[in-house]
């Protein structure tokens, strides 16, 4: 059996370094590569088919997978990861999506530890965490690019251009 490489995605710039560093580690390890994308119904999504009815949790459902097939596309447009990858999309946490579809110890598990923000770590655990500290398989945290984290710090400030030459006051 080969070895399977799980990695998480969302679309976001981290997880994205994450799944081309996963792809790189499963051409080098010839294992199959499984993209999880983990979705949740609107407002958190505790509720099930009695609070959604089954029509919303199929559109939920199929809105998650399409998503995950455009993110998967775009991802590889320029290169194919060069081996077998499958997409999942999985309704629950993604900590807890991921450390499940990692499964067994034979296995890596890579996540993204993308910038989250001055506030966002007291709103929503960070999902790398919880892998790193629930994952039985080993698990490989790939940290922000370092552009990322400086296009993060620009985009926090507001910037006031100073009058143009020749430009009068009002």
């Amino acid at each position: 059996m080969r070895q399977r490489i799980v990695v998480g995605v969302s679309g976001s710039p981290g997880s994205l370094a994450a799944l081309h560093r996963a792809a790189a580690e499963a051409r080098e390890r010839n294992a199959e590569l499984y993209a999880v994308l983990a979705w949740q119904l609107p407002g958190g999504g505790l509720g099930g088919r009695a609070t959604y009815g089954t029509a919303v949790l199929r559109e939920c459902r199929e809105a998650a997978v399409e998503d995950l097939r455009t993110l998967l596309d775009g991802a590889f447009a320029v290169r194919r990861p060069g081996v077998a990858l499958s997409g999942l999309a999985v309704r629950g946490e993604p900590g807890a999506v991921l450390v499940e579809a990692a499964g067994s110890a034979d296995g890596l598990l890579v996540v993204g530890t993308g910038s989250r923000g001055r506030w966002l770590p007291a709103l929503r655990p960070s999902v790398a965490r919880y892998c790193l500290a629930h994952a039985v398989c080993p698990v490989l945290a790939v940290p922000p690019n370092p552009l990322e984290a400086g296009l993060a710090a620009v985009q926090g400030r507001s910037w006031t251009l100073p009058p143009m030459s020749g430009e009068r006051k009002r």
